[in-house]
């Protein structure tokens, strides 16, 4: 089943090479949970004054079956943060995966100290 992915560049022009990257990276994020009903990714360059350089901007929002949807605003800090917007995109969708992860084992019961902890196998029964 496909689930629905939505591109939009706001003060951006539309780019077939980010439309793929994007794409690449919902796909690795289906694969990683299978509950997404659907996602809207916006990439935009909000308008700033000329003393400012331009910085890109990541929204995400990814709709779950069962759970609240995963709201995702991310913009690149740091000296090179006006340089790539792949980069931007990368770690926009790395934040999403963790915030997928975290959603995932609290689905399966489980709380953050239990997440990579060994457990005991169970003793088998007498019975057999």
């Amino acid at each position: 089943m496909t689930v629905p992915l939505e591109i939009h560049f706001n003060g951006l022009d539309k780019s077939e090479a980010m439309e793929t990257r994007v794409r690449e990276k919902f796909t690795k994020l289906t694969r990683h949970f299978d509950r997404i009903n659907g996602c809207r990714v916006v990439l935009e360059a909000p308008a700033r004054n000329p003393a400012k350089a331009k910085v890109f901007q990541v929204k995400i929002e990814i709709s779950v079956k069962g759970g609240k949807p995963i709201i995702i605003n991310h913009e690149r800090e740091g000296a090179h943060a006006n340089e790539d917007l792949a980069l931007t995109v990368r770690d926009a969708f790395e934040v999403a995966l963790r915030q997928v992860d975290e959603m995932a084992s609290q689905l399966a019961g489980r709380n953050r100290t239990e997440q990579n902890r060994r457990r005991p196998h169970p003793e088998p029964t007498l019975d057999e």
